[in-house]
């Protein structure tokens, strides 16, 4: 008899809430890289699929060996191929750990990949493009854990100067005047794992652009089981919903057990048409695909080619 062939590895998800690409893998307890290009960041490292060498920065939420199962990998094929060196963004309270567990790799490979190491503190950011940068926050996991929420930092002319004329806008500002102000808009927020809590509350949480969260309990029965593992259950995103001003809401972390019509039947049965217009599921590829596919005929455009995706999830 013919052996089987080995299973596929699961294509990468990808959804397109304009202006960002949200593209990466999350199967709790695999792995768990989700990326923004537009953003130069990817958040946590659990594998390193191909396209997240393309970001200088990852900003990582915790030490679960799935969310950081690839980041020597990373580091060490930025380098190889020519990239820069890589920057970790991560809470204070496990540097020590990542160092060290950095410095095992150095030693088994007799060899050192240079890489930065940003510490950051609760409420502290960390510069990642021109006039963008993350902040994070801490979060409530089994583990020490944080979130993030990248901003872009802009400027508005003060409500006293709109509607003078041009000319005198540039003599005003000729004579040391401050004529605009600046403020910070919350683009996308990222929470890693975590138990629902104060801190998705948060204001740049609740008004982000973009979501990104995790959900790894769908069953009726499975709340505690939730709360043992410090996770988010589908009644907990259902009670967040209303809070939320985001136009999407990214769910990552559904474990392989789960089967994606019993997430849909799940999100179905607790959300509003409107709230559940706003939510996907980063690994449901096929409805993600006839999304995408929608938004290339609206938009006129030949739709780019790319691999073929992984049309379900057992």
């Amino acid at each position: 008899m013919l052996p089987k062939p080995p299973p596929r590895e699961p294509s990468l998800g990808f959804i397109y809430s304009p202006p960002y690409r949200i593209q990466g893998i999350s199967i709790a307890g695999e792995a768990t890289s989700i990326q923004v290009p537009e953003l130069d960041v990817v958040f946590d490292m659990g594998a390193c699929p191909r396209p997240m060498l393309a970001s200088p920065l990852c900003a990582l939420s915790h030490g679960h060996m799935d969310h950081v199962g690839g980041l020597a990998y990373w580091l060490s094929q930025r380098q190889f191929q020519g990239m820069g060196t890589g920057t970790i963004a991560c809470d204070a309270r496990i540097a020590d750990d990542l160092r060290r567990m950095i410095e095992g790799y150095a030693g088994l490979e007799r060899q050192r990949t240079p890489y930065e190491l940003v510490i950051l503190e609760d409420g502290q950011s960390h510069p990642i493009k021109p006039n963008h940068f993350i902040r994070a926050f801490h979060t409530e996991h089994t583990a020490p854990s944080m979130g993030f929420v990248a901003y872009e930092k802009r400027t508005k002319l003060r409500d006293e100067y709109v509607g003078l004329p041009q000319e005198k806008l540039v003599e005003l500002k000729k004579r040391g005047q401050e004529i605009t102000r600046a403020f910070e808009v919350p683009l996308v927020a990222y929470t890693g794992d975590t138990l629902p809590g104060a801190h998705l509350l948060r204001e740049d949480v609740r008004t982000a652009r973009v979501v990104i969260t995790e959900c790894t309990f769908f069953e009726k029965g499975h709340h505690k089981r939730s709360r043992i593992g410090m996770h988010m259950h589908v009644d907990d995103i259902a009670q967040w919903m209303p809070l939320l001003e985001c136009e999407t809401l990214v769910l990552g972390h559904i474990s392989r057990r789960t089967n994606l019509g019993d997430v849909r039947q799940a999100l179905e049965a607790r959300l509003s048409p409107e709230q559940l217009a706003k939510v996907r599921v980063l690994m449901d590829h096929r409805t993600n695909r006839m999304i995408y596919d929608r938004q290339v005929e609206q938009s006129g455009e030949q739709a780019p080619s790319g691999e073929d995706d992984e049309a379900s999830q057992t």
